[in-house]
């Protein structure tokens, strides 16, 4: 265990779960039901990362109303909490990496812009007992890139910002450690891959989930 830090936290979606498959089919039936055309695989990827009223103002017509906001969004919540597990998995090796890191004596949570309710849902079907704790999205917390969630995480475990690393595939994820003034490592194996992030400022890169251990000890 590296001293210089006790707590870690990950992102989810792109980070420790890949969602897209189902996020993309909630956010296509609420389109299709409601009369807007359907979003591709490529097109969601890029939308997702902001929370779930994000992604379905993106995925509307620009010119869309606040009644098809609402409309689009309720449809898509209804389904995705009825099919949100139909195709999402873990990305191979997180399991492994979050158990060595937590058997070093680290502290390890997730803080995601999911929905508080799935996000904790989520983490416990997929990684049973591994997290310590588990923060979505959650109505007087501002959603990342905020630092409201990490924030939050710190101060429950007592834990100063110089010892907290967050880990996420996204710019949003690289903004929300700037924002917390904590540090940072990408993940290539996300939605936005080891170039983006290096071109959104990125220094600390993990390649595979394998590596993080011996990432955060050379920190």
């Amino acid at each position: 265990m590296n001293e210089n830090y006790k707590l870690i936290v990950f992102d989810m979606d792109g980070t420790i779960l890949n969602t897209l498959d189902d996020l993309m089919d909630a956010t296509n039936y609420g389109l299709m039901k409601n009369g807007f055309p359907e979003r591709t695989y490529e097109e969601v990827k890029w939308m997702v990362g902001r929370g779930m009223p994000k992604l379905i103002h993106s995925a509307l017509p620009e010119n869309h109303t606040d009644e098809d906001f609402e409309k689009v969004y309720k449809d898509f919540l209804d389904y995705y909490g009825k099919h949100s597990i139909d195709k999402t998995c873990a990305y191979d090796g997180i399991a492994e990496a979050a158990k060595a890191l937590k058997a070093e004596g680290y502290i390890i949570t997730v803080n995601s812009n999911k929905n508080d309710k799935d996000a904790v849902i989520l983490a416990e079907k997929y990684f049973p007992g591994i997290f310590d704790f588990v923060l979505g999205a959650r109505p007087e917390m501002e959603k990342k890139p905020a630092p409201d969630g990490v924030n939050f995480i710190a101060e429950k475990f007592g834990v100063e910002k110089s010892k907290v690393i967050f880990i996420g595939d996204s710019d949003v994820d690289f903004l929300t450690a700037q924002n917390s003034e904590v540090k940072f490592i990408g993940c290539d194996w996300g939605f936005r891959g080891a170039e983006f992030l290096k071109n959104h400022g990125a220094q600390c890169i993990a390649m595979k989930p394998a590596e993080l251990s011996g990432i955060i000890a050379r920190m």
